[in-house]
Protein backbone atom coordinates (compact mmCIF):
# COMPACT_ATOMS: atom_id res chain seq x y z
CA UNK A 1 0.00 0.00 0.00
CA UNK A 2 1.26 3.47 -0.82
CA UNK A 3 1.92 5.58 2.26
CA UNK A 4 3.60 8.57 0.59
CA UNK A 5 2.08 9.44 -2.75
CA UNK A 6 4.46 12.35 -3.29
CA UNK A 7 7.52 10.08 -3.22
CA UNK A 8 5.90 6.76 -4.16
CA UNK A 9 6.86 5.11 -0.85
CA UNK A 10 5.01 1.98 0.24
CA UNK A 11 4.52 0.36 3.62
CA UNK A 12 6.94 -2.35 2.50
CA UNK A 13 9.58 0.30 1.75
CA UNK A 14 9.23 1.54 5.34
CA UNK A 15 9.43 -2.02 6.72
CA UNK A 16 12.52 -2.70 4.61
CA UNK A 17 14.15 0.48 5.94
CA UNK A 18 13.43 -0.71 9.48
CA UNK A 19 15.02 -4.07 8.74
CA UNK A 20 18.02 -2.24 7.30
CA UNK A 21 18.72 -0.31 10.47
CA UNK A 22 16.20 2.53 10.71
CA UNK A 23 14.98 2.91 14.29
CA UNK A 24 12.83 6.04 14.12
CA UNK A 25 10.79 8.28 11.85
CA UNK A 26 13.89 10.45 11.50
CA UNK A 27 15.94 7.47 10.25
CA UNK A 28 13.21 6.47 7.79
CA UNK A 29 12.93 10.07 6.60
CA UNK A 30 16.66 10.20 5.94
CA UNK A 31 16.71 6.83 4.17
CA UNK A 32 13.59 7.29 2.03
CA UNK A 33 13.00 11.06 1.90
CA UNK A 34 9.63 10.36 3.51
CA UNK A 35 7.42 13.21 4.66
CA UNK A 36 9.42 15.96 3.03
CA UNK A 37 6.75 17.22 0.62
CA UNK A 38 3.23 17.66 1.96
CA UNK A 39 3.69 15.64 5.17
CA UNK A 40 0.32 13.87 5.04
CA UNK A 41 2.06 10.49 5.14
CA UNK A 42 3.80 11.07 8.48
CA UNK A 43 1.01 9.81 10.81
CA UNK A 44 0.60 6.58 8.83
CA UNK A 45 4.36 6.13 8.57
CA UNK A 46 4.71 6.56 12.36
CA UNK A 47 2.05 3.88 12.91
CA UNK A 48 3.85 1.47 10.58
CA UNK A 49 7.18 2.18 12.28
CA UNK A 50 5.65 1.55 15.73
CA UNK A 51 4.14 -1.73 14.57
CA UNK A 52 7.41 -2.84 12.99
CA UNK A 53 9.41 -1.95 16.12
CA UNK A 54 6.95 -3.99 18.21
CA UNK A 55 7.33 -6.98 15.89
CA UNK A 56 11.12 -6.70 16.02
CA UNK A 57 10.99 -6.59 19.83
CA UNK A 58 8.84 -9.74 19.90
CA UNK A 59 11.23 -11.56 17.56
CA UNK A 60 14.18 -10.57 19.75
CA UNK A 61 12.47 -11.68 22.96
CA UNK A 62 11.44 -15.00 21.43
CA UNK A 63 14.97 -15.62 20.18
CA UNK A 64 16.50 -14.87 23.57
Amino acid sequence: MYVCLCRGITDQDIKNAMQNGAESIRDVREMLDLGTCCGRCVPEAKAIISEELAEIAVRISVAA
